[in-house]
């Protein structure tokens, strides 16, 4: 199972395609253990790199670059890149919000009232 993996693959017996036709949690299950790993390992250490520093952004420290990349802005008024920081944090929390809607409709029948109905769940 050792190798090169090509996009699509993600082990010689696993693939994208196999994935897409499966609930989430079954899809989940389907990664070998050694991707399983792979992922937690990257968002851990992604976690642990942005979240050591200082003051968290959440109360007031700078933003972890990792969301906002260093782009020259300096010719946008600060008070506007605030908001739209912040604009995009709120769109990246209730995309996560989405995301838990529809995982959940899919595995609790009648969890999400407003997805009641629809055949992808």
């Amino acid at each position: 199972a050792c190798g090169i993996h090509f996009p699509g693959m993600l082990s010689s017996d696993v693939s994208f395609e196999s994935l897409s036709t499966m609930k989430p949690i079954d899809a989940w299950a389907a990664v070998p253990d050694a991707g399983k790993a792979q992922i937690i390992g990257t968002i851990f250490i992604a976690e642990l790199v942005t979240e050591s520093r200082g003051v968290h952004y959440t109360k007031g420290g700078p933003l972890p670059t990792i969301v906002f990349p260093p782009v020259d802005f300096s010719n946008v008024n600060e008070d506007t890149l605030k908001v739209k920081q912040s604009r995009e944090l709120n769109n990246g929390r209730l995309a996560m919000i989405a995301i838990m809607s529809f995982i959940s409709a899919s595995n609790i029948p009648g969890s999400v009232p407003a997805l009641i109905g629809n055949p992808a769940f």
